[in-house]
């Protein structure tokens, strides 16, 4: 006969609550955990201070006017898997988040909290070398307070039910530095707190503003300032080009849904000021998918492995927000950061829903891109046409008259007799800009053509082509380069109009096609430059 064994076999208290240290967080998603709880616990005000004494010690707490907790309900708070909350909306979910986002930055977490109709908090604390020294999972309970946490309670609630948030032996957050109370020690914190505070205004943003109806409102402060909400898409300023609301069956029956929107913001020059174009935090990495479950931001800016970040997008910013009820079909992980999408939901983003706003921003920015250039680059090929004034007779080359200058038919005569071409006939469209003329666009996207500009031989060059944006853009001020390169081009055309015949014509025109085309792989490698900066 065999026979079974049933073995209670606890973890070891100290290698689990050490080694739970190590989930992955970043200081910013550690703090929102928290504050995830205050709002859970109906707070409408939290407070964090973050901040180090004269020996160089790092303290944060965070304290909320919420519904505290009593002496059962605070052990249970602290426990690890703690049970769940009654409402499943909540924004805490897995009854980790407090413990492992507080040791993951701090050796000494303290939760001290006052319960409605009570005014004696309790304060309850996991201090991991009394774990490590007692080798059991060992929290110690008091009522006697730490006098800091309960001042700050009373402020947030004075006479009212709150928590307060303690770390204490703070050893992950900031570098060791020689002098733990110096400069670069106070610099580096300082960083770590305006970080935390546009993490907290970007995630609670629905709670922050007043103005926005799709969450009760909370007051937020850091280190005794307002943290003010900031709107990704700025929705006053940009354009929503595409929604969607998708209901879904859920494995039990029932229905939830999503709504997932797309907005496009305007390029720098078209904000209304510079204020605004820095509120709105205009870069590449601003752009992607902002991914909101119970109106809390949970994951963003990125496009979900679905697609790389590029400069073109840099104005494209899209919405996605869910309930509790799809946790399980978008596999929210325990730091509540990021999801993954089933192939499904993959799928119909990547071919039904993103493919337009994606090729629209793409036109939108193309669009502004060009006109900056063009702004941006006036007078950039000057130094090159007086360098070829000055010395157009001595590179010589055919003699161009115009035949028809209604079709733009040209008689060329050169060494192997004489042919007729179709040219480009047109004016300067700057003063003596008559040898190379930067202009928007050319037939079958080639980057230069021979032209015809007031009666003199010159080259057209193509700005919408990717080697002009590559290889020209980023040397706009640079003289002997704009020279080196717009040389290259106009001789390329005074030589092909030199010994066209009437047989070769046609293969010329695919010449310079093919030359256009390899160009263009060849510099697909290249980094697309910021026009703004480098033709400034």
């Amino acid at each position: 006969m065999s026979s079974l064994e049933e073995i209670e076999l606890p973890p070891d208290p100290e290698r689990v609550i050490v080694g739970l240290r190590d989930t992955g967080y970043e200081f910013d998603t550690a703090v929102a955990d928290i504050v995830d709880n205050s709002i859970a616990a109906n707070a409408t005000k939290v407070q964090l201070w973050l901040a180090a004494d004269m020996r160089g010690s790092i303290r944060l707490m965070i304290a909320d006017n919420g519904d505290g907790m009593n002496r059962d309900g605070l052990i249970n708070a602290m426990q690890y898997g703690s049970k769940a909350r009654p409402n499943a909306a909540s924004l805490g979910k897995y009854g980790l988040g407090l413990k492992t986002a507080s040791t993951a930055f701090c050796k000494r977490l303290s939760v001290i909290s006052r319960a409605t109709g009570s005014a004696m908090p309790l304060m309850a604390t996991w201090d991991l070398y009394h774990v490590a020294k007692v080798n059991k999972w060992s929290l110690l309970l008091s009522d006697d307070c730490d006098i800091e946490a309960i001042d700050l309670l009373n402020e947030v609630a004075t006479l009212h039910s709150g928590t307060v948030v303690l770390w204490e032996k703070v050893d992950r957050l900031i570098k060791d530095y020689v002098d733990p109370a110096g400069g670069p020690a106070k610099k580096a914190l300082k960083a770590k707190e305006e970080a935390l505070r546009h993490h907290i205004a970007m995630v609670y943003q629905r709670f922050l503003d007043p103005n926005d109806d799709r969450e009760r409102n909370v007051e937020i402060e850091l280190n005794g300032k307002a943290v003010e909400a900031w709107d990704p898409f700025q929705v006053k300023l940009s354009e929503l080009v595409a929604q969607d609301t998708i209901e879904t069956e859920l494995p039990d029956g029932r229905y939830a849904s999503f709504t997932i929107r797309a907005f496009i913001l305007p390029r720098r020059e078209e904000f209304p000021d510079d204020k605004a174009a820095a509120a709105a935090m205009l870069s590449n990495d601003r752009q992607g998918i902002y991914i909101y479950r119970e109106n809390r931001l949970i994951h963003g800016a990125d496009w979900l492995g679905m697609y790389q970040k590029e400069p073109h997008l840099t104005g494209l910013r899209v919405e996605f927000s869910f309930d509790h009820k799809l946790d399980d079909a978008f596999h929210l992980d325990i730091k509540k950061s990021q999801i993954i999408l089933n192939d499904d939901l993959a799928n119909w983003l990547q071919r039904e829903f993103l493919p337009a706003p994606r090729r629209e921003a793409n036109r939108r920015s193309r669009e502004g891109q060009q006109k900056q250039i063009s702004k941006r680059g006036e007078g950039a090929h000057d130094t090159s046409n007086n360098n070829i004034r000055n010395r157009e007779a001595a590179a010589g080359g055919p003699r161009v008259n115009i035949a028809d200058p209604n079709t733009g038919e040209a008689v060329v005569e050169n060494k192997h007799g004489t042919t007729r071409l179709k040219l480009t006939i047109t004016s300067a469209k700057r003063p003596g800009e008559v040898f190379v003329q930067p202009v928007d666009g050319i037939t079958n996207g080639l980057l230069f053509q021979p032209a015809l500009v007031e009666g003199h031989k010159a080259v057209q060059i193509n700005t919408t082509h990717s080697y002009y944006l590559k290889v020209y853009v980023p040397n706009l001020n640079r003289s002997v380069t704009m020279q080196g390169l717009d040389s290259l081009m106009w001789a390329l055309c005074v030589a092909e109009l030199s010994t066209v015949q009437d047989i070769t014509a046609t293969m010329f025109q695919d010449m310079r096609y093919e030359v256009s085309r390899i160009l263009e792989k060849l510099v697909e490698t290249l980094t697309e430059p910021d026009v703004e900066r480098n033709v400034a």
